[in-house]
């Protein structure tokens, strides 16, 4: 690992000027995706570079999520399924869908090693120059410090993001929130006040209980509730995903954050009162088959999910995001320390999350604290098709698969607000899938009058609910090859995006899944 991180310290610095070469293929956002992009053009010939705005390739997969949502596992194909394959490998089994997030970093920088492509670290997007509608080069920042700009020149570009930020600067349209159920003619999108992780009646969402002129305790919006389907601006709330164990040699105890306010977590206290005092009714908790470790997420009412504090993120500037990302670290820090220390919390309750803590042995140069904020939703493509609820339920079909979606369509709370005088959530969603569905080609495109060499195979052109289903980390993946090869076609045949022939693609994949 440190012969690989030198090599790749010293690609960064050796792009690091002014002007750069040109690449053939441009892949912007190292997320999980955004390495299998890289690997599967260069594995198709093509020279290619691959920037992350961060410190660390893999985005959730690595940061975090060691507990892999599918929905049906006929839907990961390719490098995609070569990548859990490896991980099986580690631990003598076909395949592994479970794994701590070190493990995942190592078969993520493997992709990296084996594909002998250069990686640009903590440089993000300023600008994007187009000529007509092709993007000739886009222009970065130093996201760590005062540095010159460096500007990168390609000749087909793919946005690996989860914030669609090369996609925005290329002045493609997108979305951003929630769609009104009219508007696609669908049923799950927009304003959803329903039962899932929701509030019992009776849960008092004021500073003085009763007394509305007291304010609002903290986490509560003060919007009014609309009517159910009405499209708004929200999107469903972001969270860390946690490595924790309850290994005592390897386990660090939960400690207090240099900014911990225990008032954010008022209404825990006032949820309890109301739910018996089980660790599993506030965190998800899966427990590792191959070590001594969980995979946290959020539970319940009031849990890791920072539900409405997340608005601004997808069109804030860097600076905001930054603010954003802060908050939710000393949100969940200070979570995990009230909830094993405060003394308003029942004793029987403190001793079971006391049974756990950060895993020494993960994240160690990040305080073993996740490196990747769950964006669970920012920007989304508003391309040549644009997947729905329909696609999901199997009621439209596109023609022109190059993935398939098969989790559920699924949406996490996007808003905290009063309604009938007590606090509720709104905004989750859970409804399964009867089967894999295609993911269309046209929704990776640009419009065509907008954008001819970039495809987008993370923030794809979809409503909110229906990229509720296909937001998973198996399945970007399997669109971000399908994108590396739809990018090689165009510089084959010397084409856009939009006129290469998705039956090609799925022959090139057919015939040869790994690129090898």
């Amino acid at each position: 690992m440190k012969r690989l991180s030198a090599i790749l310290i010293l690609c960064s610095l050796l792009i690091s000027c002014s002007t750069s070469p040109d690449y053939d293929v441009c892949v912007y956002g190292g997320t999980a995706a955004g390495v299998v992009a890289a690997y599967s053009a260069a594995k198709l010939g093509k020279t290619v570079i691959l920037i992350e705005p961060g410190k660390y390739l893999g985005g959730m997969t690595t940061g975090g999520l060691g507990w892999t949502d599918f929905g049906n596992k006929t839907a990961v194909t390719g490098i995609s399924k070569l990548f859990y394959r490896r991980l099986g490998q580690r631990y003598g089994r076909e395949e592994q869908w479970v794994f701590p997030p070190s493990a995942a970093s190592e078969e993520i920088h493997r992709l990296v090693t084996d594909g002998a492509f250069p990686v640009l670290y903590q440089r993000r997007i300023v600008s994007a120059r187009k000529a007509g509608t092709e993007i000739r080069d886009i222009t970065l920042e130093s996201s760590s410090g005062d540095a010159p700009l460096v500007t990168i020149s390609a000749r087909q570009f793919i946005d690996c993001s989860y914030e669609g930020d090369l996609m925005a600067r290329a002045g493609v349209s997108y979305f951003y929130g929630r769609e009104d159920n009219k508007a696609f003619d669908e049923t799950l999108d927009g304003y959803q006040l329903l039962n899932k992780h929701q509030f019992p009646d009776s849960i008092d969402p004021y500073v003085v209980r009763g007394d509305p002129a007291s304010g609002l305790i903290w986490g509560i919006s003060n919007m009014l509730p609309l009517e159910q389907g009405t499209g708004d601006k929200s999107i469903q709330a972001y969270n860390f995903r946690l490595c924790l164990t309850d290994d005592p040699a390897n386990l660090r105890p939960f400690e207090r954050p240099a900014e911990y306010d225990s008032s954010r977590y008022e209404l825990f206290l006032r949820l309890i009162e109301k739910m018996p005092h089980e660790a599993r009714r506030y965190l998800k908790i899966d427990k590792f088959d191959v070590c001594p470790k969980f995979d946290i997420n959020n539970n319940g009412p009031f849990s890791t999910d920072m539900i409405g504090m997340n608005h601004d993120y997808p069109e804030g500037d860097y600076a905001t995001r930054e603010r954003i990302w802060s908050d939710h670290v000393s949100y969940t820090k200070g979570l995990m320390y009230f909830i094993t220390h405060d003394e308003r919390v029942p004793q029987e309750l403190r001793d079971q999350f006391a049974r756990m803590g950060w895993a020494r042995d993960e994240f160690t140069d990040n305080d073993n604290f996740p490196t990747q904020l769950y964006i669970r939703e920012a920007r989304r493509l508003n391309g040549e098709y644009v997947m729905t609820e329909h696609n999901c339920r199997g009621t439209e079909v596109a023609p022109d698969a190059v993935g398939l979606g098969a989790y559920g369509m699924d949406s996490h709370n996007c808003n905290r607000l009063v309604v009938d005088g007590w606090v509720k959530n709104e905004g989750d969603v859970q409804v399964g899938v009867r089967a894999p569905y295609p993911i269309s080609y046209r929704s990776l495109t640009p419009k065509r009058e907008e954008c001819t060499n970039l495809l987008v195979p993370v923030c794809v052109s979809s409503t909110h609910i229906a990229y509720g289903s296909i937001r998973m980390e198996p399945v970007f993946m399997v669109l971000a090859q399908s994108a590396a090869v739809a990018a090689s076609l165009a510089l084959d045949q010397k084409t856009s995006v939009q006129q290469i022939n998705f039956l090609e693609i799925q022959e090139k994949l057919a015939r040869n899944p790994n690129l090898d």
